[in-house]
């Protein structure tokens, strides 16, 4: 009898613990913030997925991806598992020339993972002998299909070349930038505490950057001009996210 009655305790005890050990069930009314997002496991573009993609398909997909960045809409990776991924080679779809600046989350920004873009870095996103020789290894070599240069609002390298900033090495960097000031036809203040002047340059900047590429560069020039590339600029506006592209 007693034994009866212990193995009965026994027994509830059991029950107890495996009821009390049930996976949390998420609902369609379960608050999003209480949903367990599991990132995804993006795969890596494969060479053939790269080179079905045409120019216009690739820019589309950087519209796409600036669209869900501004919306807070990122796609949720598994970084550790692309990495693995794409060790043994890469297929990215497009090169980007970037400015240096910290608050300009290339990748982020378009909503693109590992392997999907070449990313150029330098202070106001001008274009030189290096960053050439690395453009033409992305889009001749690699085969990607779009190059975008990237501007950004209130960019310190472009404030720094409209004041004429003379500082060790930043002095032969801006010297990069002063034609795109030169450019700009403007009968306001041409100083770098006028927004306005600022934004004009920093678009001035980007298509004198891009007429350095043609200018300068025979392979990616013959790659546009047979269609194989598109060679694009945009601005970042550093107070919404917003990519506009011109």
């Amino acid at each position: 009898m007693k034994r009866n009655k212990v193995l009965t305790i026994i027994l509830a005890a059991i029950v107890l613990v495996a009821c009390n050990n049930q996976p949390e069930q998420i609902t369609p009314d379960t608050p999003v913030d209480e949903q367990k997002v599991k990132p995804l496991v993006q795969e890596v573009l494969t060479q053939e997925q790269r080179d079905a993609l045409s120019p216009d398909d690739v820019l589309n997909s950087f519209k796409e991806g600036n669209e869900r960045f501004i919306s807070n809409d990122l796609t949720a990776r598994d970084h550790s598992e692309q990495v693995r991924k794409s060790a043994s080679g890469q297929f990215p779809k497009a090169v980007v020339l970037s400015c240096l600046d910290s608050r300009v989350p290339v990748e982020d920004v378009f909503d693109r993972g590992i392997g999907d873009i070449f990313v150029g870095r330098v202070a106001g996103n001008f274009v030189n002998e290096d960053l050439l020789g690395s453009m033409e290894f992305g889009c001749k070599v690699a085969g990607a299909k779009l190059i975008l240069v990237l501007g950004h609002e209130h960019c310190g390298a472009v404030k720094a070349a409209i004041d004429d900033v003379k500082l060790g090495n930043i002095t032969a960097m801006l010297s990069k930038i002063r034609p795109a000031v030169e450019k700009v036809q403007y009968e306001g203040e041409r100083n770098s505490k006028n927004e306005e002047f600022v934004h004009k340059v920093c678009e001035s900047n980007v298509v004198h950057t891009i007429e350095q590429i043609r200018s300068n560069s025979l392979i990616l020039k013959e790659l546009e001009d047979n269609g194989q590339i598109k060679i694009v600029g945009g601005i970042y506006d550093m107070d919404t996210g917003v990519v506009t592209f011109m």
